[in-house]
């Protein structure tokens, strides 16, 4: 072999060695299009559209991302979406009205909070159907979403004013948080040891301990807040705020918000890349999401998807 094969095989060997990867897709939900927007973050640019349902919104991916869980929310269904042949391939009925659903950290279990019937159904990912249900005493369930051990489900009663706890295990509610007006967005620390709740009424945050299920902070955030974002390091929370069109940055330690960032109209639901170094926020009236520097804190572009993006999900 010559010396230029030679390095050119030591450089191969280096780059696998090293794990190289593609940058992640955001998929972006667009209720007023019934499409997923495919981003490629690496770019920021969108590279596919994917038809979804008649009205799209709460959106997870799979462990192994070749699958989306969508919920369509005037079909009363959960939408299967082949994230390889970029096609829906089949649906899970779910109930009246489902709104944002979560996935559990072994991929197993997605849950969607179902708005008519106060309850929330969890679907198996392995038979792929819908498994139990578990009813929640708030009214209008809008998000649910597993602790990182997946012991619990918390649950955002929009017109109950609190935050709904559940025991995977035991499949039933166990406690109640009372919460400000209209919770939302609902976010966990990487250990799990806390749960951030955005109240968008009363334009809060709330820090809630997941050991006693005690309030540790309540916090005045945007107007009308709404969607939650952790980093990866725990140290940042990010929340939107739709009555601005910015997104706040908290400090999890501090517990205080310390920076702003204009955004699109009415940003809303959130997500982060793994290593925590973008963040793409759905922003509605816009019909864009803008991406946010986490590091130095400043919105880097919008990006063009359908109309009236509900949330990004990112695996």
């Amino acid at each position: 072999m010559n010396l230029k094969l030679r390095s050119m095989a030591w450089a191969c060997g280096l780059l696998l060695a090293g794990g190289v990867q593609a940058a992640p897709f955001a998929y972006v939900p667009n209720e007023g299009s019934a499409s997923l927007s495919v981003i490629d973050t690496q770019t920021d640019r969108v590279v596919a559209e994917i038809a979804t349902g008649t009205k799209p919104r709460g959106t997870v991916i799979s462990l192994d991302g070749k699958q989306a869980y969508v919920s369509d929310q005037p079909a009363n269904r959960l939408v299967v979406v082949d994230l390889v042949k970029r096609a829906a391939t089949g649906s899970i009925a779910l109930g009246e009205s489902p709104e944002g659903v979560g996935i559990s950290a072994d991929g197993r279990w997605v849950v969607a909070a179902i708005e008519e019937s106060n309850e929330v159904v969890f679907v198996d990912t392995q038979t792929q159907a819908r498994a139990f249900a578990v009813k929640v005493r708030g009214k209008n369930p809008e998000h649910a979403v597993f602790s990182p051990d997946g012991r619990w489900v918390f649950v955002s009663a929009e017109e109950g004013d609190a935050v709904d706890i559940i025991d995977f295990g035991r499949r039933e509610q166990v406690a109640q948080v009372p919460v400000g007006a209209r919770p939302r967005g609902i976010g966990f620390s990487p250990d799990g040891s806390r749960a951030y709740v955005a109240a968008e009424t009363s334009s809060e945050l709330y820090v809630i301990s997941t050991a006693d299920f005690k309030v540790l902070a309540q916090v005045k955030a945007g107007p009308r807040s709404n969607g939650i974002a952790v980093h990866p390091d725990g140290q940042r929370v990010f929340v939107s705020n739709g009555g601005d069109a910015t997104v706040s940055v908290f400090d999890a330690v501090a517990l205080k918000f310390t920076a702003t960032v204009g955004v699109g109209q009415r940003p809303w639901n959130m997500a982060l890349t793994p290593d925590g170094k973008k963040l793409y926020v759905a922003c509605g009236r816009s019909g864009a999401v803008s991406v946010i520097d986490t590091e130095r804190q400043v919105k880097l572009q919008d990006i063009a998807v359908g109309k009236l993006p509900w949330g990004v999900a990112i695996r």
